[in-house]
């Protein structure tokens, strides 16, 4: 079976009610959990509103006893890129998607999330690079994250850690809670404002959240023409346009933010006809 196309937020005549229509054919057996208790509305359907986004506010552990390490007592740097946090014999799956939006609206490509949460009976491994993880969005500004279900440990609720930057922007460093979670009213941390929307299909949840970010602008997104993208493996010899100029691949690599063609002449060089 065909796997539903998401809902595309810079897609013309998206709405609320479209969104939600999308929503319920993609999974016509998931309940929405925490239906009585109230979430934050997504970015994407408050675009139609003509003024700027909230941005996504800040949220740190707060314990740990170093003060410049904002991110709480569990981060460590140089996590492996993925999209998949699950561990072999892993089995109730967590996904978690959305989009990352400038405070105009506009979806931001190419920003950096880094992920790190607690393990199924809430322990963190600070070993290795068990359920830590980072990304970058798309061209259309989404991202999607597996991973499981993160247990408690003493004086915190259930939550999910993130870093999010957009390239040359200051780093968001934040948290995902989850609805209806008893700890949730005697976390101190606790932000309603980071409250995902949550559905439930089985032992599988699906988790949504809009990060905005405090970026003036995310431009009018890429140019339809261009063919460069982010993520994308590029081998010796392949041709992009990029900004109407098309450019030959010197060195290969994988696409990320700020390596596009003008930015990086030392993996691209123009192509000559």
């Amino acid at each position: 079976m065909a796997e539903p196309e998401r809902p595309d937020p810079t897609r013309p005549g998206v709405s609320r009610k479209n969104l939600l229509r999308a929503a319920v054919a993609a999974a016509p057996a998931t309940v929405l959990l925490g239906a009585g208790a109230p979430t934050p509305a997504l970015a994407r359907e408050q675009a139609h509103q003509n003024r700027p986004l909230t941005p996504t506010p800040t949220c740190d552990d707060g314990d740990d006893p170093t003060p410049p390490q904002m991110e709480g007592p569990y981060f460590k740097p140089n996590s492996p890129r993925r999209t998949s946090l699950l561990e072999p014999g892993d089995a109730a799956l967590l996904t978690v998607s959305g989009y990352v939006f400038g405070l105009d609206c506009a979806p931001l490509a190419g920003v950096l999330l880094d992920f790190w949460q607690a393990d199924t009976s809430g322990g963190y491994d600070m070993a290795g690079y068990r359920y830590r993880g980072h990304q970058y969005t798309d061209e259309r500004g989404a991202f999607t994250l597996e991973t499981v279900f993160p247990g408690l440990y003493p004086g915190r609720t259930r939550h999910l850690h993130v870093k999010a930057q957009a390239p040359g922007r200051p780093v968001l460093t934040t948290q995902l809670y989850f609805p209806d979670e008893p700890r949730n009213a005697t976390d101190a941390l606790f932000d309603p404002a980071l409250l995902m929307t949550v559905r439930s299909s089985g032992p599988a949840r699906e988790g949504s959240f809009d990060f905005v970010l405090d970026v003036p602008g995310g431009g009018p997104g890429p140019d339809p023409d261009d063919t460069w993208r982010i993520g994308v493996s590029y081998r010796v010899g392949d041709t992009v346009v990029h900004g109407g100029t098309a450019y030959r691949c010197l060195i290969a690599h994988q696409a990320i933010a700020g390596w596009e063609p003008p930015n990086a002449p030392a993996l691209w060089q123009p192509a000559r006809g």
